[in-house]
């Protein structure tokens, strides 16, 4: 079983940063594939990025244009998000989740464990 906590959210004007995190219970963080979600008010969850055991392969989704990176750190059983030049269309709550094959998916299916989810408000 893991267990994760999101943190980083908060409220960011148009143009600016977030790092999100992700901590993870358990001593087999390292064998996890992980992903980035968001769920804005009124629609469905939404695949941003996710990220391979190792950490050496990432992906993402179109609208992120360069914008995020995801990474991690498996002595430090944490995943990131940074997160550049913001934009109202990403407001959201983001998730965190972790899925047991450990390749990372961008299907919300594939994902074995979910966090409660960081709020993330861009005001323009």
């Amino acid at each position: 079983q893991v267990q994760l906590v999101e943190s980083g959210g908060g409220l960011v004007q148009v143009g600016g940063s977030l790092r999100l995190s992700c901590a993870a219970s358990g001593r087999t963080f390292g064998s996890y594939g992980m992903g980035w979600f968001r769920q804005a008010p009124g629609n469905s969850r939404e695949w941003v990025a996710a990220i391979n055991r190792s950490g050496g392969t990432a992906y993402y989704a179109d609208f992120v244009n360069g914008r995020f990176t995801i990474s991690r750190d498996n002595r430090k059983n944490t995943v990131y998000l940074q997160m550049n030049s913001l934009k109202p269309e990403d407001t959201a709550v983001y998730y965190c989740a972790a899925e047991q094959r450990g390749q990372g998916s961008s299907y919300y299916g594939d994902y074995d464990y979910w966090g409660q989810g960081t709020k993330v408000t861009v005001s323009s």
